[in-house]
């Protein structure tokens, strides 16, 4: 038998590695006195069937009240339930960025594209909030910086972070709708109907919460027909055209409003979903077989006007199509 190697990482990137494995905890609530311990679960972590926690209560993974249950049962009028879950492999991400600005207590650094800001999705050791701390560490640094607002994994670009707790809170209120920050993006879409260049397009259409098989529930374009929806929230942005090729249209999109994967449903919702994007498809549609944190598409964090801040960095040269791109 032939072993296959994967093949070298880039320069700067960190590899693949087994984590410590972690503990969720939950409260219930009265009105679940009764229901199955696996029947929660699967409500609560819709990424797992009501078998699959079955399995994992019997391997003694999870614990009510502090005892470890290794059958399932309903649950008391009131319980604490504790999943440990036990040590995963988490996928190689870059580890190596550019500081764009350091005052001492505000940082933005140029995040690379694959690097999770926070825990989720599969990740936990190894986030930028981990490698901040790590460093912070390693230099003997009084305060560790912490980001205030999270660019999503595939998102290249200007991500703020601060040392002080009181900074961060300003910061994370600096960026609320309704205070004036402006972040201005590069992205690449589908060609967008009726964008030419020297003329701008206002988007104005809700981000909703829609069904999503794996999650449960997925933030996503209004859907075209009488779709299930939970939660709206109201969104803004504002798209001018910077380059057409054959590959699609390299947009700039300024946001007023930081919804959850606004850039990416906003264009879904025009119909010009972001090139490469495997959650957002056309005609309003969601995938069934992809997540929020999978790559594939362009979008880079370009420009950042925050109160007196005014910050921008060029996206990296893998951004750009090349001439003899097919």
């Amino acid at each position: 038998m032939i072993s296959q190697q994967a093949p070298p990482l880039p320069e700067g990137w960190r590899p693949a590695a087994l984590n410590q494995g972690w503990t969720y905890r939950d409260i219930t609530h009265p009105d679940n006195h009764g229901t199955l311990i696996s029947a929660l679960m699967a409500e609560r972590y819709a990424h797992s069937s009501e078998e699959v926690w079955l399995r994992r209560i019997a391997a003694g993974e999870i614990r009510c009240n502090g005892k470890r249950l290794l059958k399932d049962r309903p649950l008391p009028e009131q319980a604490e339930l504790l999943w440990c879950r036990p040590p995963w492999i988490e996928p190689a991400i870059p580890d190596t960025w550019s500081v764009e600005y350091d005052d001492g207590d505000l940082l933005v650094i140029n995040k690379p594209s694959g690097l999770p800001v926070m825990p989720g999705g599969g990740f936990l050791q190894h986030t930028l909030a981990t490698l901040l701390d790590q460093r912070s560490r390693q230099l003997v640094e009084p305060l560790v910086p912490k980001p205030v607002h999270r660019l999503g994994r595939f998102t290249s670009g200007l991500q703020v972070c601060a040392r002080k707790p009181t900074t961060r809170s300003a910061l994370s209120r600096g960026f609320q709708p309704a205070s004036g920050a402006c972040k201005i993006y590069q992205a690449w879409a589908q060609r967008v109907a009726g964008l030419e260049f020297g003329t701008s397009l206002a988007v104005n259409t809700d981000v909703v919460e829609r069904p999503h098989p794996w999650l449960g529930w997925v933030w996503g374009p209004l859907p075209q027909s009488d779709g299930v929806i939970r939660r709206r929230l109201q969104a803004h942005s504002e798209l001018k055209l910077l380059e057409r090729c054959p590959q699609g249209d390299r947009l700039q999109v300024a946001i007023t409003t930081g919804r959850p994967h606004q850039i990416r449903i906003h264009l879904a919702q025009l119909g010009s979903p972001l090139l490469g994007d495997p959650l957002y498809l056309n005609d309003q549609r969601i995938s069934d077989l992809a997540t929020p944190g999978d790559g594939g598409y362009r979008l880079h964090a370009w420009r950042l006007q925050l109160n007196d801040l005014h910050l921008s960095c060029e996206p990296p040269s893998t951004f750009l199509f090349s001439s003899d791109s097919p």
